[in-house]
């Protein structure tokens, strides 16, 4: 186990800048997700710790030791690759055996290297794989198999590359799990890279939002849903896509669409009669109730998916896709009555683009912090 700290990392390849700036610590067995979409600089952050690419500038330290100019092979990180990276040739037992025989690990004795191999391949469910070759498993258990190269062998940092990304939904959310409970297990150091903001809030201890070669939030998966950094952010958490509609201050409550939907101003907020503001509202966080006179919207959609049913609802002129269970009858062109808690109610600057979270007073903040 080890601490690792990113201290103002740059690479870039050739014009673009795919990490830019980036510093982090990360505390010794702590799970830490960076998420982001594709070209964030996710796996290249990963890989300049891994010494897999020669950063341009900046600074890496595992266990308090600076490695940025240390070989890969002396850094003693284990890395899994969004590819299966398995020799075809060689069967399971064979693949989990090859990270034992070179390097620190080097020293195991035959007996030794088995019983690991037997450790790793129970806990993940794959024991009685380890005759067979990858061309003989499906992609779920060569994904194991290519977890296990990493879990196999004894390392201060795990570092994982989107692991999961080439699993069916079902298979992804099993896999989930595991890791979940193998990083309980193990209290090794581990980053954990990925696009999908589920396996994010699922695993991470902290979470890392990041886009264009950038850190826009650091937090606990429970800060990063709650209080987004910004719109960008906000986006990256959560199916259906948060609801961003534009609005105005009107004695504590802000009128959407046609004016006929209001929502609460969030105690504390620095905004006032007047303003313009942008409105973040979770599709999960409204509920919809069948119109008891003071209609707030008219189903124009109504969708089926599993549990629930995802709602378009329009305004007046805007819509808003609300989650229902599907049990309360609300149908498409039904009149809806629809209600937001105020603590539900996200709050951001106007103007084009992904645009900043409005600044909350410090009583507010320290009532928010007390709960």
């Amino acid at each position: 186990m080890a601490t690792v700290s990113i201290a103002d990392l740059h690479k870039s390849f050739g014009n673009t800048r795919a990490v830019d700036g980036l510093t982090v610590d990360i505390a010794d067995g702590e799970f830490f997700v960076i998420l982001g979409p594709s070209g964030a600089g996710k796996t290249t952050t990963l890989k300049s710790v891994a010494g897999l690419v020669d950063i341009d500038a900046g600074a890496v330290h595992i266990g308090g030791n600076d490695v940025t100019r240390v070989e890969p092979y002396h850094r003693n990180v284990a890395m899994a690759f969004e590819s299966y990276a398995l020799y075809p040739q060689k069967t399971v037992a064979q693949n989990l055996a090859s990270p034992l025989k070179s390097g620190r690990t080097g020293r195991y004795t035959e007996a030794q290297r088995a019983e690991r191999i037997d450790q790793v391949t129970s806990t993940l469910g794959i024991n009685h794989l380890q005759q067979r070759l990858p061309r003989e498993l499906s992609n779920g258990q060569r994904q194991r198999v290519a977890l296990g190269r990493v879990l196999v062998r004894p390392a201060d940092v795990y570092l994982l590359d989107e692991p999961l990304s080439h699993l069916d939904a079902k298979l992804r959310a099993a896999m989930r799990a595991e890791l979940k409970q193998l990083g309980a297990m193990s209290n090794t150091t581990t980053i954990y890279v990925t696009h999908d903001y589920q396996e994010a809030l699922a695993l991470g201890d902290r979470i890392a939002v990041m886009r264009d070669g950038r850190l826009v939030q650091i937090g606990t998966p429970e800060e990063i849903w709650r209080t987004p950094a910004d719109t960008f952010v906000a986006k990256a958490l959560g199916q259906p896509e948060i609801n961003l509609l534009d609005g105005v201050v009107d004695d504590g409550r802000i009128r959407l669409g046609d004016g006929n939907f209001e929502v609460p101003v969030p105690a504390g907020a620095t905004c006032g009669r007047g303003d313009r503001v942008r409105v973040g509202l979770r599709p999960c966080d409204i509920e919809a109730g069948v119109d008891t006179g003071e209609r707030r919207g008219r189903v124009l959609l109504a969708e089926r998916l599993g549990r629930n049913v995802e709602l378009t609802v329009d305004i007046g002129g805007a819509q808003l896709i609300v989650l229902s269970s599907g049990r309360d009858g609300i149908g498409e062109r039904d009149d809806v009555a629809l209600t937001v808690a105020e603590s539900d109610v996200h709050l951001f600057a106007v103007g084009d683009g992904d645009t900043p979270r409005l600044a909350r007073t410090d009583r507010a903040s320290e009532l928010e912090a007390a709960q």
